[in-house]
């Protein structure tokens, strides 16, 4: 097992709706980042690695444990987090 320098990280559970689950294919996704990352980060992850999600990167909204937060906020190792896109309808 490799300690890759000892960089320390966070686990999260990316919950995906709407469109990201289109584009990602699954309803969630667990993903492992640098110790510090923020809400902003896991979304910078899906429109880096799914471009076609990119248009959404000015108008998603970000959810942690069940809570709205700013993009800012940042993770902890067994987080739940929520990426909302705009969703229409009625």
């Amino acid at each position: 097992m490799s300690d890759l320098g000892s960089t320390a990280t966070v686990k999260v559970t990316v919950k995906l709706f709407a469109a990201y689950q289109d584009v990602v294919g699954s309803p969630e996704l667990d993903l492992e980042l640098p110790a510090g990352s923020t809400a902003q980060q896991v979304g910078e992850y899906f429109w880096t690695h799914y471009p076609r999600l990119d248009s959404l990167k000015s108008i998603t909204h970000f959810g942690v444990n069940l809570d709205f937060v700013p993009a800012n906020t940042p993770l902890q190792s067994g987080d739940e987090v929520v990426l909302i896109p705009p969703v229409s309808g009625g």
